[in-house]
């Protein structure tokens, strides 16, 4: 792009972003909330990327210069919030080793990647980024808000301390289990993570022990630094596991290391419910619905969310994208409906409970006032098969649209869904090549 296009967008720009300064109010929908009942003709009212007033049309103040979207005969709830995710095609550790948490899904998204786009059309408006589950430990992953962006820092959250929010992805089973240096089995499996942890233990104390005298200071260890920030609980542990007898493993690591983690996929959850309740750890649960796989997933049921919910497990849902589809992720919640779970638990489960697992609870989850405006329109009941993502909100920022042709070719796919974003497919390029 020529310098003076680049002019001629910066101006072409600022319209648009002082447009986004002005309130925006959706009117007349049913609003599922999530923290608090239901209600019909209601009020959502955006400000600045933030929720500023949400309720009844009777009691809910819209401004007078607010921008005003008929939300009638739809569905207006929080954005949905995937808990384990692989958009952005992120490549993660490689075969050398099977503990590698230094490596960084923030060094690896491809944010302009089609299946971003796709998961906007399921209603995503935050995911957990993850490496894959070929390691033992495979690196730190990455809570992105689902933005148009150009570059990586477009989509990042960050932590009050300025800290980029992210975990540590880790797994068990089968995945790991290859030729050398890979572990074999099981038993040994588990027997490198604890190795690795005492050394992280140790690492940490003679960081302590040196007081900041940086000539007693141990040479530093990407490797260790990463596991210290998670035995330090600045990164909770996201575990790949599936099979009952792996999912107690996983929680005696967490146990002897007193670290958080939350249990993924837990293929066998029915099975080990009131232990994984009695230990306080949360479940990231996926929804297959189909038959085949790896052999450890061969006894999932669809019963486990109510299985896990009549434990007292808190419970979130996740896509595993491209295991099953961002644009289908309504699905997850309405199967364990199928199965048992309750109605308000499983829509929990597509926001708040996820939004617990992330630790973001403060920020996203539910529709509240003071918290950042992502929300969703919806055609109809969200457990429904006949049920449309409308729109997509992210910040009090539209980033899908269905009516828009662009928008829907990602939403039912065709010829182009899967094509990555260049520069010129964002619209406010799009009007300039256009004269508008």
């Amino acid at each position: 792009m020529t310098l003076a296009n680049r002019f001629i967008l910066l101006v072409g720009l600022a319209p648009i972003l002082a447009a986004q300064q002005t309130p925006v109010a959706v009117v007349g929908a049913h609003v599922i909330p999530i923290t608090g009942p239901e209600f019909d003709n209601g009020v959502l009212v955006v400000e600045g990327g933030k929720i500023v007033g949400v309720g009844p049309a009777a009691s809910t103040k819209i401004p007078d210069n607010a921008r005003r979207i008929d939300g009638s005969g739809k569905i207006l709830m929080p954005g949905l919030i995937d808990s384990h995710s692989h958009i952005g095609s992120p490549a993660g550790g490689d075969g050398s080793a099977p503990i590698q948490p230094d490596v960084r899904v923030l060094d690896a998204v491809n944010v302009r990647n089609a299946r971003i786009q796709k998961a906007q059309a399921g209603g995503i408006t935050t995911a957990n980024v993850m490496p894959g589950s070929g390691h033992l430990l495979s690196g730190q992953t990455l809570y992105l808000k689902l933005k148009d962006g150009r570059t990586i820092d477009d989509l990042l959250i960050h932590l009050p301390d300025g800290r980029i929010a992210g975990g540590m992805k880790m797994a068990n089973g089968t995945n790991s289990r290859r030729q050398p240096p890979f572990p074999g089995t099981r038993a040994k499996s588990a027997a490198l993570v604890r190795e690795q942890y005492v050394k992280a233990e140790e690492y940490r104390d003679k960081i302590r022990k040196a007081a900041g005298d940086a000539s007693k200071l141990p040479p530093r260890d990407l490797n260790l630094e990463a596991l210290v920030e998670v035995l330090d609980g600045k990164r909770v542990v996201q575990f790949h596991t599936h099979r009952h007898d792996d999912i107690l493993t996983v929680i005696r690591l967490a146990n002897e290391f007193h670290f958080k983690v939350v249990l993924h996929h837990v293929s066998d959850a029915w099975m080990v419910a009131d232990q994984i309740a009695a230990a306080h750890v949360p479940v990231s649960l996926i929804v297959i619905d189909s038959p085949g796989g790896k052999i450890e997933a061969k006894d999932v049921s669809f019963t486990s969310g109510a299985a896990l919910e009549k434990a007292g497990v808190l419970v979130g849902f996740h896509t595993d994208d491209p295991i099953t589809d961002s644009r289908l992720f309504l699905r997850s919640a309405a199967l364990a409906v199928r199965a048992g779970m309750s109605r308000d638990k499983a829509l929990y489960g597509l926001t708040m409970a996820n939004a617990r697992i992330l630790e973001l609870q403060d920020r996203i989850g539910s529709l509240e006032a003071g918290k950042d405006a992502d929300f969703i329109l919806l055609s109809g009941d969200p457990l429904s098969v006949y049920t449309h993502v409308l729109e997509t909100w992210v910040e009090g920022v539209k980033v899908f649209d269905r009516s828009d042709p662009k928008d829907y070719l990602y939403a039912v796919g065709g010829y182009g869904a899967s094509h990555d974003q260049d520069d010129m497919s964002f619209e406010d390029e799009e009007k300039e090549e256009e004269g508008e």
